[in-house]
């Protein structure tokens, strides 16, 4: 699986510095508490030929995510192979998470995509921020059977 670095949104300023640059990879946890939503999306294309698209777009609205009022970060992750792509997004609360869900680009990227392939997703509640817990139980889900 391969996975885009952390990108922090400006309800990720509380959490430690380290975190923001090291990401899951350092094991570090940040500062941030009080309960979170993690929202994982699994996207798996009828076509190959789809996913640069989907992964550019992907991209793009990514650029936004800095300026999305409870974001607190995301990554992005693929396996092209198996033409599967997603984001693990770490929000404030389902309002932020919805308000994101109904931005025009995230609408015109769904519209475009729905019907060429199989979404699914899941949002978990955690107490407090851990980059490690929070991808590792990403991974667990997106490795399950249940697709």
């Amino acid at each position: 699986m391969l996975r885009s670095r952390w990108c922090q949104g400006p309800a990720g300023d509380a959490l430690d510095d380290r975190v923001a640059a090291h990401g899951v990879e350092s094991g570090m946890r940040g500062d941030r508490s009080g309960p979170l939503i993690v929202s994982v999306t699994d996207f798996t294309s009828d076509a190959y030929r789809d996913l640069p698209d989907i992964a550019r777009r992907g991209f793009a609205l990514r650029r936004r995510w800095p300026q999305l009022d409870g974001a607190v970060g995301m990554w992005l992750w693929a396996t092209p192979l198996a033409r599967r792509c997603g984001s693990v997004s770490v929000w404030t609360g389902r309002r932020a998470l919805a308000e994101f869900v109904r931005l025009p680009e995230h609408v015109a990227i769904m519209d475009e995509y729905r019907d060429r392939g199989t979404i699914r997703s899941v949002i978990r509640d955690y107490e407090n921020f851990d980059a490690a817990r929070i991808q590792r139980d990403a991974e667990v889900w997106l490795l399950s059977d249940d697709r």
